[in-house]
């Protein structure tokens, strides 16, 4: 048995949990792993498995979960921890992801995204926690830089001084158009990290997974998350209506909501882009190509926004189309690129 599995052992022992069976579950992006855990007598739990040396601490997994349930949302409820050897034994909230209940009902998309929205009118109305990062306009113009650093590099391009001259234009934008820090924004809200319990009541009904990289952010940022999906389509009448759903229930301005959620969706996109590029290229995932498709298709659109005109061009000439061909030429980089 390897040590860190004598480690997971022990933790069991000590949290109760030493007769349950284990079981892999489907993890995400991340260096976590994650297993089912279910006792002699069904009740079960998930354990996450974060070692230290993968730089991916639960602390702030269980900060941001204590803020959010304590809002009144269904993030799950931490049964045992040892966040010195990165150990959780979480509360099990199904297998009932938005992704798989909307393939066999997509009768309810209106239903459950709407349902996703309101967690996030909720959410906005709480003070953030204390000790988050800021997703401001300096942090978010280095992230959507990753589409040169990794999407442009797969494709062969130098581009350095295309994106000194990217980052200077889109950074005044992210400045004049969504400098909002106000809110924590998840980061990854979306179809595959939220689960439908319909047996629960308003915003409960949505269990929210991988929050832990949560930060101060704009308002709009989780909406563009949720709304342009990279993994699944979401029909334009849910997007449009969604939207409309936040802005009926909040103060904010329509018009500089509208601006802010095209610009934090090109920001968003362009950011993904550089991403799965890099999950292919550094991490050997290369299933991650197959969804770089809908993410351009994310950007084109945004781009048509009129306070992306100083950028629109620019972009377009520096980032290639992901054809069949510069796709494959991802996948063909796949492992290669041990340094990142």
């Amino acid at each position: 048995m390897s040590e860190r599995n004598t480690r997971i052992t022990r933790f069991l022992e000590e949290s109760g949990w030493n007769d349950a069976a284990r079981a892999s579950l489907a993890g995400d992006a991340s260096n976590r792993r994650y297993e089912r855990i279910t006792r002699k007598n069904g009740e079960v739990a998930v354990l996450m498995d974060a070692p230290p040396d993968k730089n991916e601490p639960v602390t702030e997994f269980v900060h941001i979960a204590k803020h959010l349930r304590d809002t009144g949302l269904s993030a799950p409820e931490i049964l045992a921890c040892d966040t010195e050897h990165g150990l959780l034994l979480i509360e099990d909230l199904g297998d009932d992801l938005f992704a798989r209940v909307l393939v066999s009902k997509p009768d309810q998309e209106m239903l459950l995204y709407a349902a996703a929205t309101d967690v996030l009118v909720a959410l906005h109305q709480t003070r953030p926690p204390s000790g988050l990062k800021t997703y401001g306009p300096e942090v978010m113009t280095n992230m959507a830089a990753l589409s040169y650093d990794w999407y442009a590099r797969g494709a062969d391009l130098e581009v350095d001084r295309a994106k000194s001259r990217f980052m200077l234009a889109f950074r005044s934008l992210l400045d004049q158009h969504a400098n909002d820090t106000s809110v924590l924004v998840q980061r990854d809200y979306h179809a595959e990290n939220l689960l439908w319990l319909p047996d629960r009541r308003g915003v409960a009904r949505v269990g929210l997974l991988d929050f832990q990289d949560a930060m101060l952010g704009h308002p709009a940022y989780d909406l563009v998350s949720l709304l342009q999906d990279a993994r699944r389509d979401v029909s334009s009448d849910v997007e449009t209506a969604m939207i409309a759903r936040y802005l009926a229930v909040t103060d904010v301005d329509p018009e500089h909501f509208q601006t802010a959620y095209a610009v934090l969706g090109v920001q968003r996109n362009l950011r993904i882009l550089g991403a799965f590029a890099r999950l292919s290229m550094h991490f050997a995932k290369p299933h991650y190509v197959d969804l770089i498709p809908r993410v351009w298709g994310f950007v084109l659109r945004d781009l048509e926004h009129p306070a992306l005109a100083a950028i629109r061009e620019q972009v377009l000439v520096d980032l290639p189309e992901p054809s069949p061909a510069l796709l494959q030429k991802l996948k063909d980089k796949c492992g290669k690129y041990p340094v990142l």
